[in-house]
């Protein structure tokens, strides 16, 4: 019979070459990368067992969007996965307006395809400049920040927020593209584009970097496929799945998005997934900047009326998040306020997987694991 023991250092020491361990990495304070708790049962420096325990950050947005109109949920569904504020605002508006059977005028799809784009690089950038900081590698993080100052500041141009951007609305956009704003973003995409080979080389070619992530936390299609996990974790295990092409929405329909995938599905493959995946949205922002600028003048939004009211009904909408599938499910009762609104958050299945992949596991590589998972704490306690 297992013999477990919960210790501190030095509490016990004898005792550890015999008993199992209970080791509990995290909770973190709030400001740090985020409040997760792993539950690690331990013999010597292997893990024998792993218990992902979620929910020390919930603010019980779900129950928020109820008291809310469809014009103020907007706000929270804008900060559970604070990297891809844009295109979590994005699912929200897409439900509600199926639900009213509204059509968005053409300039507002593209811009906001071309802005969803933007957001992605934006969340992989600031992924690959911190999971190498997790391992031990200092510079990479400046390259990618780098980067994500050049789109930042157009972000920002255009919506006044640098992480919480707010320029989703039910209908379209907040407001009109500012005057030179396509030229300046066409310029702040190709500088990117120019210089991401500087953080590739740094990174891959770093036999350091390889050797910790290479062969490391390998998950099997099986478990992507058991646990729901989707995104860029997903598509480095060889799931060949993007809603982006295979269910468009937006204008991804009329846009050759190309699938980046691997099939070693270890620490490595999901970060060169990571890496590509900004090349591929680079190519897709550049594209949206053709088709608008083809565009005629026209309007970015509808009119709404005074008070949204969303007939009686419900809808699903899911969008291809940076971190894999977001989906939403609105129930309306037709009153101005949602009577449900459940999220479908790719964190919080991806995460759940961590069960099965660390036993086994070296203590000293779940570390690397974990960085690798590529979550947003807020996207698993919503």
């Amino acid at each position: 019979m297992t013999t477990q023991r919960t210790v501190g250092i030095g509490a016990g020491a004898k005792e550890l070459a015999t008993e199992d361990m209970i080791l509990n990495i995290g909770p973190q304070h709030p400001s740090t990368h985020g409040v997760l708790r792993l539950r690690l049962t331990l013999d010597g420096e292997r893990i024998v067992a792993a218990e992902p325990v979620v929910g020390y950050m919930h603010r019980g947005a779900e129950k928020l969007f109820e008291v809310r109109d469809f014009r103020q949920i907007i706000v929270l569904a804008n900060r559970h996965d604070w990297l891809s504020a844009f295109s979590s605002e994005l699912g929200v508006v897409l439900a509600v307006e199926r639900m009213l059977g509204m059509e968005v005028p053409r300039r507002a799809v593209w811009a906001r395809t071309l802005l969803a784009e933007l957001n992605r690089v934006l969340n992989h950038l600031m992924f690959l400049g911190s999971y190498p900081l997790e391992i031990g590698a200092i510079t990479p993080i400046f390259y990618a920040f780098r980067e994500r100052e050049t789109l930042q500041h157009v972000m920002e141009e255009i919506s006044g927020g640098r992480m919480h951007y707010m320029f989703n609305r039910v209908g379209g956009l907040k407001e009109e593209l500012p005057a030179g704003w396509t030229t300046r973003t066409r310029t702040a995409v190709a500088d990117v584009r120019a210089r991401m080979s500087d953080l590739s080389d740094l990174i891959l070619g770093n036999e350091i970097f390889r050797a910790r992530t290479r062969g490391v936390g390998t998950i099997t299609r099986e478990q992507i496929l058991q646990y729901g996990v989707s995104g860029p974790i997903a598509r480095a295990a060889g799931v060949d799945f993007d809603l982006r092409r295979d269910e468009p929405y937006l204008a991804y329909g009329e846009l050759p998005v190309r699938v980046v995938t691997r099939t070693e599905g270890d620490c490595l493959a999901r970060f060169e997934c990571l890496l590509d995946q900004v090349h591929v949205s680079l190519d897709l922002a550049d594209a949206c900047l053709d088709r608008l600028a083809d565009l005629p003048p026209g309007p970015i939004n509808q009119r709404l009326p005074k008070v949204l009211k969303v007939p009686e009904g419900h809808t699903y909408a899911w969008t291809e998040n940076p971190l894999g599938l977001n989906g939403y499910f609105l129930v309306s009762r037709g009153e101005k306020t949602p009577w449900r609104l459940k999220l479908r958050s790719a964190s919080f299945n991806n995460i759940q997987v961590l069960a099965e992949l660390l036993p086994g596991c070296l203590i000293a590589d779940m570390i690397a694991i974990l960085g690798s998972m590529f979550f947003v704490v807020g996207d698993i306690d919503k």
